[in-house]
C-alpha cells in the first residue's frame, strides 16, 4: 500500500469510526510499537513517529540498563515485509482495541457533562429489571426505580428521559436516565415554552407524584407576560403536549408568590381557601377552607395537600369552617361526625337564577339540575355526582363514615399525608319555597 493510499485509508476509518485522524494515529503509532515488540531481537522500547503529510513511520529504538534508564537510542525502522505474520495480527488486533479504547472515551465525554440533560430514545428491550433507550451510538438504562408505575413501555415506542446519572465502565459509558425525576418536568416545559428557555419564566418549585399528578410553581421576570398563561399556551396547547409526553399525567401550573400564605393558598389550587395562618418559624401552616372546598382541597387520599406541601417545603394542616366553629384544633381530629357538602347554591348574578356550584369547579344550573333528575326537585344531587349509597338512602349517606373526614396532614420531611382523605359526600339539601321550588 502506498503512503498516498494509507492516508486515504484513515480519512475513511476515522469518519466511519466518527474520530479524529489525529486520534486514529495515535492509536496506528501505538499498535506500530506493539508490533514491533513482537519481532525476535527487538529493542527494549521503542518510540514510534509519523509523518501525517507523508506517512513515513520512524522506529526509534532504545535499550533499557538496570536501573530502567532508557539508553543506546537508534533509528530501527524494519522493513514491512519484515515485520513478519505474527506482528502483523497483533497491529490488527492493538489497532481494534486501540480504537474501541477511544470510542469509548470519547462516547463519555460527551454524555458526561449532560446530566440533567434531556434526551430521546427508542425502547430496545424491556424487562422487570430494567428498559433500554438506543440514543443513536450509545444506550441508555431505565431501571424500574425510574420508571413511571404503571406506564409500560414497549419496544420501538421513541419516549423522552431525564439524564441522572453517567458512569464510566469497562465496557463504555453507562447513561443512567429517568422518567420521575422533577427536572424531567421541567425540560419538557423548557421545550414547549419559549419564554422559559430564554429566561423569561421561572418554574421556581416542582413537586410530582409520577403517574399521577404534578404542581409546578412559575414566576415571570418581566410584569408584561403571565406565567401561567405562558406555560398553557393557547387553548392549553402548550401544557398540552407535556400531558400528551407524561402519558396523560395531571398538571397543575399555580403562579409563585414570595409571600408563603399566598403561596400556601394558590397552591393548594384547584380549591379556594378561606385563611391561611402561618407559623412563627414559617413552617407549619394552618389553612381554613369553606365546608364545600374541603375534600377537594385534600385531595384523593390526601394527594393535593401533600403535593402542596412539597412544593411550598412547610407542613400543611387543612381544616374547614365547621371544623374551625366547632372548636378543632390545627392538626387535631374530632371526635364528632362532621358533614362536608361536594358544593353550594349561588345565585347569579346577571340573571338571578340559583346555579351549583360543585366542589370541583363545574356549575349547573337550576333548570339542568331540575332536567337531570327528570322532573324532580332540587333536593337531591346531580346524578352523575350520586353514589350507590345515595340512591337507597341519602340521610344514611350524609352521616356514613365514608363522609367523615379529619384534618389532613401533610409532613414535607416524608412526603406523606397525617391525615385522612374527605370523601364526596352528598350536599345539604337546601330549602325551597312552595311556589317555583327554588332554593334559597
Amino acid at each position: 500500500m502506498s503512503n498516498l493510499d494509507m492516508s486515504e485509508a484513515i480519512r475513511l476509518l476515522a469518519q466511519e469510526k466518527s474520530l479524529s485522524e489525529d486520534a486514529l494515529l495515535h492509536v496506528l503509532v501505538d499498535a506500530l510499537a506493539s508490533a514491533y515488540k513482537r519481532r525476535p531481537g527487538a529493542a527494549d522500547e521503542v518510540v514510534v513517529e509519523v509523518n501525517p503529510e507523508t506517512m513515513d513511520f520512524t522506529f526509534i529504538a532504545y535499550d533499557v540498563d538496570e536501573d530502567g534508564n532508557w539508553i543506546n537510542e537508534r533509528d530501527d525502522t524494519p522493513k514491512k515485509e519484515e515485520l513478519g505474520r505474527i506482528a502483523a495480527q497483533t497491529f490488527r488486533q492493538v489497532m481494534s482495541q486501540r480504537i474501541r479504547e477511544v470510542e469509548r472515551d470519547r462516547k463519555f465525554e460527551e454524555y458526561a457533562n449532560r446530566e440533567g440533560d434531556l434526551v430521546t430514545g427508542i425502547i430496545q428491550q424491556t424487562d422487570a429489571r430494567y428498559t433500554l433507550l438506543d440514543l443513536g451510538r450509545v444506550e441508555a438504562l431505565l431501571p424500574q426505580a425510574e420508571q413511571v408505575p404503571y406506564e409500560k413501555p414497549q419496544p420501538g415506542d421513541r419516549c423522552k428521559a431525564y439524564i441522572v446519572e453517567v458512569r464510566k465502565t469497562a465496557k463504555g459509558p453507562q447513561i443512567v436516565v429517568s422518567r420521575t425525576h422533577p427536572g424531567l418536568i421541567k425540560r419538557l416545559f423548557e421545550l414547549e415554552v419559549p419564554e422559559i428557555a430564554d429566561g423569561i419564566v421561572e418554574i421556581k418549585a416542582c413537586a410530582r407524584e409520577p403517574g399521577h399528578r404534578t404542581k409546578i410553581a412559575v414566576w415571570s421576570n418581566d410584569h408584561n407576560v403571565d406565567p401561567v398563561g405562558a406555560c398553557v399556551g393557547a387553548r392549553g396547547a402548550r401544557v398540552r403536549m407535556v400531558v400528551t409526553e407524561l402519558r396523560g399525567e395531571k398538571i397543575d401550573i399555580v403562579p409563585f408568590s414570595e409571600e408563603l400564605s399566598d403561596f400556601v393558598a394558590k397552591a393548594l389550587s384547584p380549591a379556594k381557601v378561606s385563611q391561611v395562618n402561618i407559623s412563627d418559624d414559617g413552617t407549619q401552616a394552618d389553612v381554613i377552607v369553606p365546608d364545600h372546598q374541603l375534600s377537594l382541597a385534600i385531595g384523593r387520599e390526601g394527594q393535593n395537600a401533600r403535593l402542596a406541601a412539597r412544593l411550598t417545603g412547610v407542613r400543611v394542616d387543612i381544616r374547614s369552617e365547621t371544623q374551625v366553629a366547632e372548636g378543632v384544633p390545627a392538626g387535631g381530629y374530632h371526635e364528632d361526625d362532621v358533614e362536608y357538602a361536594e358544593g353550594e347554591w349561588v345565585a347569579n348574578a346577571e340573571t338571578g337564577e340559583m346555579e351549583w356550584h360543585a366542589a370541583d369547579g363545574s356549575v349547573m344550573s337550576q333548570a339542568e339540575w331540575v332536567e337531570q333528575l327528570g322532573g324532580g326537585t332540587p333536593d337531591a344531587k346531580p346524578a352523575e355526582s350520586s353514589t350507590a349509597e345515595s340512591s337507597t338512602a341519602k340521610s344514611d349517606v350524609a352521616k356514613s363514615d365514608v363522609a367523615k373526614s379529619d384534618v389532613a396532614k401533610s409532613d414535607v420531611g416524608d412526603g406523606t399525608g397525617d391525615g385522612e382523605t374527605a370523601p364526596e359526600a352528598a350536599p345539604e339539601a337546601s330549602e325551597t319555597t312552595e311556589g317555583d321550588g327554588a332554593p334559597q
